[in-house]
């Protein structure tokens, strides 16, 4: 199952491993992303980001994304995590991780969300 959170509050992706494998021994890997707000973009600087959006429908569609990974791949588990609010460069913002039985499937399903981010990063989406 890979579940979904959208929040205001900063998170700890180490928790969030350690709580995806907590007493599990069938996974053998977990492959993360977390996205960070930069001091620049596009060759200006950056004081902070607000990401305003309607969490509920945020949280939607990011379960919706997260049901159809888990029907194209053999996923043991997963999180996303999803932040809105201002941010401040250096805060985090978006995490995923998901849980791998076999180790090979890691480099695929690494490269396939970073394929995917690039396509849909409007969506801040998990599509693995």
């Amino acid at each position: 199952m890979i579940s979904t959170r959208v929040q205001a509050e900063p998170f700890d992706t180490a928790a969030e491993i350690a709580a995806l494998s907590a007493g599990r021994t069938d996974i053998g890997a977990v492959v993360t992303f977390t996205g960070f707000v930069r001091d620049f973009s596009h060759g200006a600087s950056v004081e902070a980001m607000t990401l305003d959006h309607y969490p509920a429908m945020t949280a939607k569609a990011l379960a919706a994304i997260a049901a159809e990974a888990a029907q194209r791949w053999p996923l043991q588990g997963g999180t996303v995590i999803h932040r809105h609010g201002r941010l401040l460069p250096g805060d985090d913002w978006q995490s995923r991780h998901v849980d791998l039985g076999a180790q090979n499937r890691k480099l695929f399903l690494r490269r396939r969300a970073i394929d995917v981010e690039r396509r849909h990063h409007h969506l801040l989406a998990l599509l693995l």
